[in-house]
């Protein structure tokens, strides 16, 4: 099976001698939950970023390696990145909605691509909504303002968002940070859903996350990839002993 992402050899550097991530090689199948999971400060998130180029926001910061996704180098020259970062969504640890109703949130970004057909505009926000387990919750109450929502709301909100352009590709950086367990469950629980029509690239929000919902994962510590297996080897029979110390709880 050819890889839906394809990580060759990147290194990230932020300009001022700190060195983020280095020489990370790593592939990501279609239709799988993959987790990046590791201490603080270990690059999980500096990598993620990379995937859809948001690491162009920051002032500094050079990398050097590939990334492929479907086999083309996303940081090619005339690589148009308003439509990768429409294919490879993500969402944030911090709910961050829109000013507006909970439906103007949904369909900002549609309208954004060119899409203006109400018909199309009120299919996206449905399937949107329900492929993020919100629609019952705020179905009769699409025009109330989406600040209204609760912390665990307003971050399926945001996941809705993302899924209402229809990507191929999730990124999750923390998305259950700052929930209540109830909500947690339930994000947790629409993942399971969502992968099958989506590739999700996710940084849990603990360890014992990772190992509830990942297909794979990967072990960073310090800018490495220290181990990467399936679920059920790396949270049970890790081979490396840093990942062996980090998954019993020995540091981190």
């Amino acid at each position: 099976m050819v890889p839906k992402l394809s990580i060759q050899n990147v290194s990230f550097d932020y300009g001022d001698g700190a060195t983020a991530l280095r020489n990370i090689s790593l592939d990501i199948m279609p239709h799988e939950l993959f987790v990046l999971f590791g201490p603080s400060r270990s690059g999980k998130s500096t990598l993620l970023r990379l995937l859809n180029r948001l690491s162009d926001l920051l002032p500094v910061g050079q990398m050097h390696g590939r990334i492929l996704f479907d086999g083309q180098d996303i940081f090619a020259r005339g690589t148009d990145v308003f439509d990768l970062r429409r294919r490879i969504g993500m969402v944030f640890a911090t709910p961050t909605p829109l000013p507006g109703s909970i439906y103007e949130n949904l369909t900002y970004g549609l309208k954004m691509a060119g899409i203006k057909d109400r018909r199309v505009l009120d299919e996206r926000v449905a399937r949107s909504l329900q492929q993020a387990a919100l629609w019952e919750e705020v179905k009769d109450r699409l025009a109330d303002s989406a600040f209204a929502l609760s912390g665990g709301q307003k971050q399926r909100l945001c996941l809705a968002r993302s899924l209402a352009l229809e990507p191929e590709i999730v990124l999750l950086d923390n998305p259950t940070s700052g929930l209540d367990p109830i909500s947690t469950s339930i994000v947790e629980e629409s993942l399971y859903e969502l992968k099958q029509q989506y590739t999700i690239v996710m940084v849990p929000h603990s360890m014992q996350q990772a190992a509830r919902v990942a297909d794979r994962a990967a072990f960073m510590l310090d800018g490495e990839i220290v181990e990467v297996g399936a679920q059920k080897d790396l949270f049970v029979y890790p081979q490396d002993k840093r990942t062996e110390d980090y998954v019993s709880g020995r540091f981190g």
